[in-house]
């Protein structure tokens, strides 16, 4: 039997918050029953490298230690942490994996902003930010300098989003397509907060979309060849 959940989203900011709480509690009933858990991107509501020593980046490694000796954990760059790095791997555990990936050759992941291709000033950004010179660059700076430019970077994502329609920040139906080959049954992403289930008929595929953790923490949960969404009760608390 395989199980394992798929989370996305979560945009932690803060170790005392209600949504990392909820986070830790899912994670500790989770990892003692599934054999796998995908984070798929957006983990954090912004990474500016692996020796960061902001109260919420010490948490979180903390938090995933702790879960990957119990059960594997994977975890994929989404828009916001695109510059987790092998450092805190190795700190935490955790297995960074490719965006896209294939799971049992039946299986594709993503985080879902590469996807998004209606909006091509975006997807200009995000080939930049992506690219081993800027990021060499910007990990480059001090500290101090990477937490002040990305503020800006983020207020600046934030203002430009306000102006965008809704519907360029949505995946894009042949992007989509065009990503899934014809052995693909179950095509599962994140980053749009718009949590559901598609049928994507001309590939005989379901696309499962996972929400943010806002009001709910949404998951996909696998058993077997059968997938389902979840919404996790954030109002647990934990103990590690």
């Amino acid at each position: 039997m395989m199980l394992r959940i798929f989370l996305s989203d979560l945009h932690l900011d803060d170790p005392q918050s209600r949504i990392f709480n909820g986070f830790a509690a899912c994670l500790r009933s989770e990892s003692k029953q599934v054999d796998e858990i995908y984070i798929l991107g957006d983990l954090v509501e912004m990474w500016i490298g692996d020796d960061d020593d902001s109260p919420i980046a010490l948490a979180l490694a903390d938090l995933l230690q702790t879960i990957s000796k119990r059960c594997a954990v994977f975890l994929m760059h989404g828009n916001r942490d695109f510059l987790f790095g092998s450092k805190f791997a190795d700190r935490t555990g955790v297995t960074l994996i490719d965006d896209p990936s294939t799971l049992d050759d039946s299986i594709v992941l993503s985080h879902g902003d590469a996807l998004c291709t209606d909006d091509s000033a975006y997807q200009e950004l995000r080939e930049i930010l992506r690219g081993e010179v800027w990021q060499n660059e910007t990990l480059s700076k001090s500290l101090a300098e990477r937490q002040i430019f990305g503020k800006a970077l983020r207020a600046e994502s934030i203002a430009n989003n306000a102006n965008k329609s809704s519907a360029i920040m949505d995946v894009n139906a042949d992007a989509v397509t065009d990503l899934i080959g014809a052995n693909i049954k179950t095509f599962i992403h994140g980053h749009t907060h718009r949590p559901g289930i598609h049928q994507i008929a001309e590939r005989k595929a379901e696309r499962i979309v996972l929400g943010d953790w806002g009001d709910c923490g949404w998951l996909c949960r696998q058993v077997n060849d059968t997938f389902s969404l979840e919404c996790f009760n954030l109002a647990h608390r934990y103990e590690i």
